[in-house]
């Protein structure tokens, strides 16, 4: 759910004017080209442990009592405004610490106690805590808290008895990078949260929203983390601040009119320096060209292994759902189609064939001999074999089903343990898919001889009214294709992970 904000909490809705939107990047930083050479951030300093790269700002690693902070350089010139974070919490253990925490603040935090910064602030903290204080079991939680300067944080209670509001999500070692969405604008608060189990940048929801909030008009944006006895390692990939006037001001001036002589010069430098980073990288990539590595490799090497081992099961977890979805459907589609069939000659047998359009009363025209009760019965009995096959074949996809994901979940231990047997028991599962498949493919084949001789025997009926009967192997011929479908895929999936296992 994607949202933007005016005078009473949604843009676009009808007769609600709509805020005036900049981008501010005097306070924002994002990729490529984060840090520069010498490790400085543009128009942010940061401090403690934090440390910087082209690609994020690490603001404490997954070490024992770290903090670390970031701050932009100079207040805000504008009330209200909007802010995107985008950022990673991972960690090897069940349960991470400290946590995160955004700062707008009237002036920039030092290394303190509260998720790295210091106390008793004069603004908005918005937390991002991993950690349970109080044992109430409600962690990872997101808090909105505002202070004037004179209360302390209670650690104890985890803020709880001081929070504006907040919510219940989990942002710890998600397969993309999380993000929040805070917007202060006309003294409401609204936060929206993305989980970053999608790339899809829409998927936003619902986290807090509150009125009545009073903000300094001027005041400093900054992120900084913390761990205890356990860790994580916080990562901020992007932070984007945009500035919210109303159309009000200025008597309703015109978006054209917006950008005047200095937002112009100021985009103007901002293309050049822009310009100056890649010819200075094109130069280095000159100079130094056993150093160059393209954006892919720079990007796997930033992740470790279990980031990129939980990315592969994710990746593959997300395609078998796909072809087993579609499998499904296929089979639901067959079963109708074998019921619709049923139906039909059961409303032959009874006498209450439907009349055709067009014509009026009297018999049904039937091409043909007429059909006789015995006939009927056989015919029956073929379609209540073929409606069971069809049944057992779709109970045997889903075994497919869960034994592949049992393969898939043996194989990931086996990649992160190293050990043999975790590839011994993925073998012993591959035969036993096999012998399954097998066994199948002869009740198949049996079940296709009775249906051929009932076959020979009893012809299907040319009723007018009827699409005409499904010719028994047409359907085992279209089951015979969907299993060597699913075999090849299993053994294509088997050969790649033997192939990855390689590299571990």
């Amino acid at each position: 759910m994607l949202l933007t904000f005016s005078k009473s909490g949604v843009q676009g809705v009808p007769g609600i004017d709509q805020p005036h939107k900049r981008f501010e990047y005097k306070y924002s930083f994002k990729p490529p080209y984060l840090a520069q050479k010498d490790g400085t951030v543009p128009f942010f300093e940061y401090s403690g442990n934090a440390i910087a790269s082209e690609e994020s700002v690490r603001i404490t690693p997954s070490l024992r009592s770290q903090k670390g902070m970031i701050w932009a350089r100079s207040p805000t010139n504008f009330e209200f405004w909007e802010t995107e974070l985008q950022f990673r919490v991972t960690g090897r253990g069940r349960i991470g610490a400290d946590g995160l925490a955004f700062w707008y603040t009237t002036t920039k935090g030092f290394e303190g106690p509260v998720f790295g910064s210091s106390d008793k602030w004069n603004g908005l903290a918005l937390f991002f805590d991993s950690f349970d204080n109080d044992n109430k079991h409600n962690n990872p939680y997101i808090m909105g808290m505002v202070n004037d300067g004179t209360m302390a944080y209670d650690h104890q209670k985890d803020g709880s008895t001081q929070q504006l509001a907040g919510c219940l999500r989990d942002f710890r070692n998600k397969p993309f990078p999380v993000r929040a969405r805070i917007t202060y604008y006309q003294n409401t608060l609204t936060v929206l949260f993305h989980n970053g189990m999608s790339n899809n940048e829409k998927d936003f929801e619902m986290c807090m929203s509150v009125e009545n909030v009073h903000l300094p008009k001027n005041g400093f944006f900054g992120v900084s983390a913390a761990t205890g006895g356990l860790a994580d390692d916080h990562d901020v990939l992007k932070l984007s601040v945009s500035s919210l006037r109303s159309p009000e001001i200025g008597e309703a001036p015109d978006p054209s009119s917006v950008i005047d002589a200095d937002s112009k010069k100021i985009e103007e430098e901002f293309e050049q320096y822009q310009q100056k980073l890649k010819t200075q990288k094109a130069e280095w990539e000159k100079e130094h060209p056993d150093q160059v590595k393209s954006e892919d490799d720079d990007w796997e090497n930033w992740m470790d292994e279990s980031q990129k081992e939980l990315q592969n099961i994710f990746q593959g977890q997300s395609a078998m759902k796909e072809i087993l979805t579609d499998l499904h459907r296929k089979m639901d589609d067959i079963i109708s189609r074998q019921e619709r069939s049923f139906n039909a000659i059961t409303a032959i047998q009874g006498g209450g064939v439907a009349v055709p359009q067009g014509q009026t009363g009297g018999q049904p025209k039937v091409s043909g001999e007429s059909i006789r009760r015995e006939e009927v019965n056989a015919i029956l009995a073929n379609q209540r074999e073929i409606v069971s096959a069809t049944r057992d074949i779709k109970n045997f996809v889903s075994d497919i089903s869960a034994k592949t994901g049992q393969l898939l979940n043996r194989g990931s231990a086996q990649q992160i343990g190293g050990s043999v047997g975790g590839a011994y028991d993925n073998v012993v599962v591959v035969k036993e898919m096999k012998d399954s498949i097998i066994n199948m493919q002869r009740e198949m084949s049996s079940a296709t001889t009775r249906l051929l001789s009932g076959q020979k025997q009893v012809q299907c009926p040319d009723v007018s009214n009827l699409t005409g009967c499904v010719s028994p192997m047409l359907f085992i011929g279209l089951g015979v294709v969907q299993l060597v479908i699913i075999i090849a895929y299993l053994m294509f999936k088997d050969s790649k992970e033997t192939q990855a296992k390689k590299f571990y």
